[in-house]
């Protein structure tokens, strides 16, 4: 089987969030990147799974410039067998996803598997327009993937119990939480990345269909209210007056 999993580059969660051109561009100085959780812990890891139990090869895709370098070789030292990066710096979704199903509509894919959103943008976008323009089926956040012969079986959470659905193989998928377990990359894995093939093709020239007008940062949060056991009364009134507001 071969499984195609796309990845992001992501902030690290700890890294301190800042913005330039009149808050219209991320800054980029001094950021901590990471393979995106999604991607990584989930997706990633249970194609390196599937193939282990029934042979194949998992390929990782970036979209991306030579800064990417470093997160696709996080995903080499997990397991991935090789990975490709699109020489482009998206900018949106859409050349994203365009790009990814030019490079994957000659390769015989029989999965796409990729996490159900990047924790920097949250859109959940990439992996629908992925499956238009390949024109596969699509199935959204699995949290179990199964695959028996040309026949995939997943698990999706709904309101109030589960959904379960078979698709016939191929397909794209994007994968939520209790997928597979997070893995950490050996010093063995870490060696045998380096010389894994880390092949950079040219981008297909996709124009981006959007562009980020202005970034804003949260509310800073509220002081934190400490209330006498013994003074019931402005507790109450705290609650009408202040905790219905957040």
């Amino acid at each position: 089987m071969k499984i195609l999993v796309p990845i992001s580059k992501v902030p690290d969660t700890t890294s301190k969030i800042a913005f330039t051109d009149g808050d219209s561009k991320f800054n980029e100085e001094g950021i901590q990147w990471i393979v995106n959780p999604y991607d990584e812990w989930y997706a990633l890891v249970r194609a390196l799974e599937l193939v282990e139990a029934g042979g194949g090869t998992v390929t990782v895709i970036n979209v991306g410039d030579a800064t990417s370098d470093p997160v696709i070789r996080k995903a080499l030292a997990l397991g991935a067998h090789e990975a490709v990066r699109i020489d482009v710096n998206p900018a949106d979704s859409f050349v994203i996803a365009k790009e990814i199903s030019a490079y994957a509509a000659d390769k015989g894919f029989d999965l796409v598997l990729l996490g159900k959103e990047t924790i920097s943008y949250n859109g959940s976008e990439v992996g629908g327009m992925l499956a238009e323009f390949m024109n596969l089926p699509y199935i959204s956040l699995a949290s179990k993937l199964e695959v028996n012969g040309d026949t995939a079986t997943l698990d999706r959470s709904i309101e109030g119990g589960s959904e379960v659905v078979e698709v016939k193989l191929p397909l794209v998928a994007s994968a939520s939480k209790g997928m597979a377990e997070q893995r950490i990359p050996n010093m063995r894995g870490i060696m045998a990345a380096r010389s894994k093939p880390l092949t950079v093709v040219p981008a297909s020239g996709a124009e981006a269909k959007t562009a980020y007008v202005k970034y804003g940062l949260p509310a800073p949060k509220s002081a934190v209210k400490l209330v006498d056991p013994e003074n019931m009364d402005e507790l109450v009134n705290l609650l009408h007056t202040e905790a219905k507001s957040i």
